[in-house]
């Protein structure tokens, strides 16, 4: 259990790589994709900063946990995605639903899983 939870959150890093590095490389496509509109030069280099920051940080803390098989660095990318799915549901609270609203959901519940699974399976920190 432990071999095949390292090699599914170190799919989880990648995947969160690739969408880190493809905000950094190429936001106007990213935008498009991820429904939003950067406002002017300083709107794409938030675009350049903040969403690379969130998938980059969650992705080498992933590769991280599953390097190791330690459950401790998983902490970093639960966290992240629990709270970006926590905005979610506040914003289907205020805003409502569109049809895009639950794929994303649903991708970000599944990683949160995952990690929660290897958390589970990568048992208790090691002593350093």
């Amino acid at each position: 259990m432990k071999r095949t939870m390292q090699f599914l959150i170190g799919l989880v890093g990648l995947l969160n790589i690739v969408i880190g590095l493809s905000f950094l490389f190429n936001p106007a496509k990213m935008a498009a994709e991820f429904a939003i509109s950067p406002l002017g030069t300083q709107g794409m280099a938030t675009m350049r900063a903040d969403f690379p920051a969130f998938f980059l940080t969650g992705a080498v803390f992933s590769l991280i946990g599953a390097w190791r098989a330690d459950r401790l660095p998983l902490m970093v990318p639960l966290m992240l995605l629990t709270f970006a799915l926590l905005g979610r549901f506040v914003s289907i609270a205020f805003d409502g639903t569109a049809p895009t609203t639950v794929p994303p959901m649903i991708v970000e519940a599944v990683m949160i899983a995952l990690l929660g699974l290897a958390y589970r399976a990568f048992g208790e920190p090691t002593k350093r």
